[in-house]
């Protein structure tokens, strides 16, 4: 199994918004500068994890995106599924039609591993993993970072440049 981009980046931002969510809605464009992400991919996977009723979006000044609903009630299979995307270790995507046609000798390991994998993403939730000191340490690490980022380069200069 290989989670793609899309469900990597979907994760890492919402880890974003769930470690930010206390402090009020957050910009895309905070997402963007800390997490390397471009804004228009951010964009896109919001959209989806709207739709799911993962984020909900705050318009006006000060807007942005909050969760949906708390960390706690959030799962990373949550995440991953709203944006498309499949926990399957399977070659067929479990249609037993892998080995010219029909059920390869593997089929049953990479379905069991596809389950485990379900079932350890949809155990941790937003929550837990955010609260790791390992991820408060990061989450530090890059807050710092993109306040040096935007002090040296305030918004009226990034626009010109």
């Amino acid at each position: 199994m290989k989670l793609s981009t899309k469900g990597r980046y979907a994760v890492t931002a919402m880890m974003d918004l769930a470690i930010h969510d206390y402090e009020g809605p957050v910009t895309l464009a905070d997402i963007s500068n800390c997490q390397g992400i471009s804004l228009s991919y951010l964009e896109q996977l919001f959209a989806k994890l709207r739709k799911s009723g993962l984020v909900e979006g705050v318009r006006g000044p000060g807007g942005g995106y909050r969760l949906g609903k708390p960390a706690s009630q959030i799962s990373i299979a949550d995440i991953i599924a709203a944006v498309d995307e499949t926990i399957d270790a399977t070659r067929c995507k479990g249609n037993e039609d892998c080995h010219a046609g029909e059920k390869c000798l593997t089929h049953q390991l990479w379905t069991d591993l596809s389950k485990s994998l379900y079932e350890f993403l949809d155990g941790l939730t937003l929550a837990s993993f955010i609260n790791r000191p390992e991820v408060r340490a990061v989450a530090r690490r890059q807050d710092t970072m993109a306040s040096r980022i935007a002090t040296m380069f305030p918004p009226r200069m990034a626009v010109s440049l």
